[in-house]
């Protein structure tokens, strides 16, 4: 049998109503992140094109490895279908970040929709756990090599017309 390659990460429960509507896991065996709960007390009402509104997920997680990051994502069908996405994104928690999560929510409708309703416990976020790459850097005044690619960007490979 192969040993279970997964790391083990320390997980406190900062909100005990967690234990009721369910201790961060994943939702499928193929699952990528965690779901994270809006740990809030009572519906929140997120308004189309509002500054961006921190949310409590009620837990915190120790990574303390620096070859890990936790990057906190939107979930697909909130984001899709109704317009909840993070205020910046991505939502990145470093391995040293021990305090509980919050969630930065943004309703990127168009002004004048409906708000977007939150309630306690809803499932907003999710959080997923990737390796992360620490290189040292050496400087210099030009590379050692050239790709093929060069210098180019911003469309330097051309536009795909199919």
């Amino acid at each position: 049998m192969t040993p279970d390659p997964r790391p083990t990460l320390e997980l406190r429960i900062v909100d005990p109503r967690l234990h009721e509507w369910g201790l961060p896991a994943y939702q499928t065996d193929l699952s990528a992140g965690i779901d994270l709960h809006a740990c809030i007390d009572a519906p929140m009402a997120i308004e189309a094109q509002a500054p961006a509104t921190l949310i409590p997920s009620g837990i915190a997680v120790l990574m303390n490895d620096p070859h890990m990051v936790a990057f906190l994502l939107a979930r697909s069908g909130l984001g899709h279908k109704k317009g909840l996405v993070l205020g910046q994104a991505v939502g990145t928690i470093d391995a040293d970040y021990a305090n509980q999560i919050f969630i930065s929510t943004w309703n990127r409708n168009p002004p004048g929709r409906d708000p977007i309703i939150i309630e306690p416990g809803d499932r907003i976020a999710q959080l997923v756990f990737l390796p992360i790459l620490r290189p040292s850097f050496v400087v210099v005044d030009e590379f050692s090599t050239t790709t093929q690619r060069g210098l180019g960007g911003f469309g330097s490979t051309g536009v795909s017309r199919a």
